[in-house]
């Protein structure tokens, strides 16, 4: 089990890794680009990061079918990872229509910045990821009963495949948008949850721990090139991506009630957001000394939480990569506590 997981882990982590240079050159030539809004000279550097870690993903999952196949000679259970493979490929290619609709000049945005990007419309982003949330439907992945926190287990029957499915998909992606626009932060904390929905589910469902590892594995590799100071930006193709990947392992390996768990930081964000009509920014002001000052007075994002901290705590106020360590670490003491609590 372990040679068919570190073999994917690999080839995942290296075609993306050798593959981005050549994407960056690409998407630059195309002008598929946008302002890194956290840099004093506001750089402009190329868009839409989910598009090689969608390829490495796809590489490193089909070579796991390869190796159990041919060598191993094991029965997996095909019919689940390709719905799931199919399932993000989908929200990768929707994102990306959101990254490619871009203006040929930088124009006022109203968010205290410059951009190319012009994206899709909120009601485009809430209901083109139904599509996406076909093939988990079809094929009637995960099971019916679900123990939900607080309620206990609740069997939803029919509703599963027909209702919680799309509606986990559509919230899911879109939640997973919501937490960004600091270098690393995106890319980093949906690793992290990733990672630890693979060793939860290793034993119980090896397809699911098999999505989980395979796309950590692309994001870690393209972390490399997304910390600050970036190279490339995920954009709405990672984004969509890497939360659509997080609802098919919990889908697909049976495990809501974890994954409701370690998926907490981007639930809080939703209803900040919602708080704020999503109409607000999660990156803050930066300031002459390079640190970065909360945007608004009130909070409509983590990030803004963690921008409020210093003056709280009467500090110095946080750089752009320590916030993102800040919140990277918060992700990790949610997965190691709920892996301690559930386990």
């Amino acid at each position: 089990m372990y040679f068919s997981i570190i073999i994917p882990f690999l080839i995942a982590f290296l075609v993306t890794f050798f593959s981005i240079p050549y994407f960056e050159k690409f998407f630059s030539k195309i002008q598929i680009i946008a302002t890194d809004m956290q840099k004093k000279l506001k750089p402009v550097i190329p868009l839409a990061g989910g598009i090689p870690v969608f390829f490495g993903f796809n590489l490193g999952v089909l070579s796991y079918v390869a190796i159990n196949t041919f060598i191993l000679k094991n029965n997996v259970n095909l019919l689940y990872l390709f719905a799931a493979m199919l399932t993000s490929s989908i929200i990768a290619m929707i994102g990306f229509f959101d990254d490619i609709n871009v203006r040929s000049k930088r124009t006022y945005i109203g968010s205290g910045a410059v951009d190319f990007k012009v994206g899709l419309k909120q009601w485009q982003k809430a209901l083109l990821p139904l599509i996406a949330a076909i093939p988990l439907m079809v094929v009637y992945a995960g099971a019916t009963t679900i123990s939900i926190p607080l309620l206990g287990a609740l069997n939803f029957g029919i509703l599963f495949p027909l209702v919680l499915i799309p509606l986990a998909v559509v919230f899911v992606s879109n939640a997973t948008n919501m937490l960004a626009g600091l270098n690393g932060l995106e890319a980093g904390s949906t690793a992290v949850a990733l990672i630890t929905l693979g060793f939860f589910t290793i034993n119980s469902s090896p397809v699911a721990a098999i999505i989980s590892f395979t796309g950590a594995a692309s994001l870690l590799a393209f972390l490399k090139f997304n910390w600050t100071p970036a190279r490339m930006l995920p954009g709405d193709s990672l984004t969509y991506f890497s939360g659509a990947l997080i609802v098919s392992v919990v889908i697909v390996g049976g495990v809501e009630r974890f994954g409701i768990i370690i998926f907490t930081p981007w639930i809080v964000e939703a209803f900040l957001k919602l708080r704020g009509g999503f109409k607000v920014r999660s990156y803050g002001d930066l300031q002459k000394d390079g640190t970065i000052k909360a945007p608004y007075d009130k909070i409509y994002s983590l990030t803004h939480f963690v921008m409020k901290l210093p003056e709280w705590l009467k500090i110095k106020r946080f750089t752009e990569k320590q916030i993102t360590l800040i919140l990277i670490g918060f992700e990790i003491l949610i997965c190691l506590l709920s892996l301690a609590y559930l386990h």
